[in-house]
């Protein structure tokens, strides 16, 4: 165990204790001469802990988060497990997306086109000015919902699975800890520019919720920074960058993956960055 960082006995630790323990980081508090010791058993984490235990200290938002964050009900174990009833919305997204799938035989039939941002049918879309005047005239004509419903076409089960699986695991949390009015708002900017970025760039021939996920991925990863309530590995906004780039690249479809909705994920990630920074990181209050 490594010394690195000793405190009045006055300080109240249990709650950053049970952070740490959730954050699966090795630590151990004892008591000498009056004072704190806090322990850790890997050196490298030292920077990263003394920079939370400070904000803890004197920050009385982050304070008031750990300590919501380490009794919630929807915590179990340390790890984020909620159920149902913890987050309909994001489960009604993921219900409605899975009944789209069925309807449009994975994107393979008729029903498909009406859930496309224009009719492939009756527009031409091979080059920029056509897609704009394309939209404008579906939009025209009443079809606002196109704007939103291509986030629920997908076409393969692994496709809507691994949407479907980061969908809850992250918008579960924003339903629980921002609500379902912050939930809905950032569905909805995130779908209309991940869509938009897509269409304006390659056409209607798209779907799928993973712009919005990386919308929410976005969102969440920047305003933790100001009031540290959700749970996430830090690896996975790193993963997803990453995987964001290699969509650039000719290696998905060289690996049979096909090509990816890569505007949409760039799309999303961007609104849910900016999200973060225009909507004040919302006081953790639920228990």
């Amino acid at each position: 165990m490594y010394r690195v960082k000793q405190l009045d006995v006055s300080v109240d630790l249990a709650g950053f204790s049970r952070w740490l323990r959730e954050q699966n980081v090795g630590h151990r508090i004892t008591e000498e001469g009056g004072f704190q010791v806090l322990w850790l058993e890997n050196p490298d984490h030292a920077g990263p802990v003394l920079e939370a235990l400070e904000r803890f200290l004197t920050e009385p938002d982050v304070q008031q988060a750990v300590n919501t964050t380490s009794r919630s009900p929807v915590f179990v174990g340390g790890r984020w497990q909620p159920s149902p009833r913890h987050a309909p919305l994001v489960l009604a997204i993921i219900l409605l997306a899975a009944l789209v799938a069925w309807v449009t035989g994975m994107g393979t039939n008729q029903a498909s086109t009406v859930m496309m941002m224009v009719d492939p049918q009756n527009f031409t879309w091979n080059t920029l000015s056509a897609r704009v005047e394309a939209l404008r005239d579906t939009l025209a004509a009443g079809q606002v919902w196109r704007l939103i419903t291509p986030d629920f076409l997908h076409f393969s089960w692994t496709h809507i699975i691994f949407n479907s699986v980061m969908l809850w695991f992250l918008g579960s949390q924003v339903e629980w800890f921002d609500g379902k009015p912050r939930l809905v708002g950032l569905f909805l900017f995130t779908s209309l520019v991940s869509n938009g970025l897509q269409y304006f760039v390659s056409g209607p021939l798209f779907g799928g919720l993973s712009g919005v996920v990386y919308g929410i991925l976005g969102y969440c990863w920047l305003s933790q920074r100001r009031v540290p309530r959700f749970q996430f590995p830090p690896a996975l906004v790193t993963f997803a960058v990453v995987w964001m780039v290699i969509g650039f690249t000719p290696l998905p479809e060289m690996l049979g993956l096909g090509r990816m909705a890569n505007e949409a994920h760039l799309g999303g990630f961007i609104a849910g960055l900016a999200l973060a920074v225009a909507l004040p990181a919302r006081r953790v209050e639920r228990s």
